[in-house]
């Protein structure tokens, strides 16, 4: 994955995914903010552990506070991973704007696993939705999210295994700190 992007890693981000890669080997589940400018690498970061979290069988979920930030988000990972990881990991969004068909075939994917990367808003703490083996959760801009909000989807873990979460934020809020 690295090998194919168009440009290198800054130091930054390569300091904060080597964390991030350590915590998710780690015998407790993850909790951690990764608070960055806008267009400094976030996104990256957040789907090198998505990668880690899919090579060793799980699952992982992204939520948005919007439904234009979660397309924009399943359109760049799509971009990033390319044509040979895409299809493997079936990056999938969710929301509530798709189609019931459309909403009915995601809700699948995710179930049976076939959906590695799942990225989606409020859609994605309706209890009809089940992951197989959820071993990550992704909360971007996660001050629009409400504590059960958060809970919930990190509640969906499998076999009542917490997952990881890695919490996103450009904006440089106090509250979010402490809340981490």
């Amino acid at each position: 994955f690295d090998a194919a992007l168009p440009f290198d890693r800054t130091p930054d981000q390569v300091g904060v995914g080597d964390r991030i890669a350590a915590d998710l080997v780690a015998p407790w589940p993850m909790n951690r903010l990764v608070q960055g400018e806008v267009g400094s690498g976030k996104t990256l970061v957040a789907l090198r552990a998505m990668l880690q979290v899919a090579q060793s069988g799980g699952q992982s979920a992204l939520i948005a506070p919007t439904e234009v930030l979660a397309a924009q988000h399943v359109r760049s990972m799509a971009r990033m991973l390319g044509p040979e990881l895409a299809p493997e990991l079936m990056p999938t969004l969710l929301t509530g704007q798709l189609s019931t068909a459309e909403r009915r075939r995601a809700a699948l994917r995710v179930a049976s696993g076939q959906a590695r990367i799942v990225i989606g808003t409020h859609a994605l703490i309706q209890d009809t939705v089940n992951f197989a083996k959820l071993g990550l959760v992704i909360v971007d801009e996660q001050h629009r999210f409400g504590v059960g909000q958060r809970l919930t989807l990190r509640n969906k873990g499998s076999n009542g295994k917490t997952p990881h979460q890695l919490m996103m934020s450009a904006t440089p809020i106090p509250r979010t700190l402490a809340m981490t």
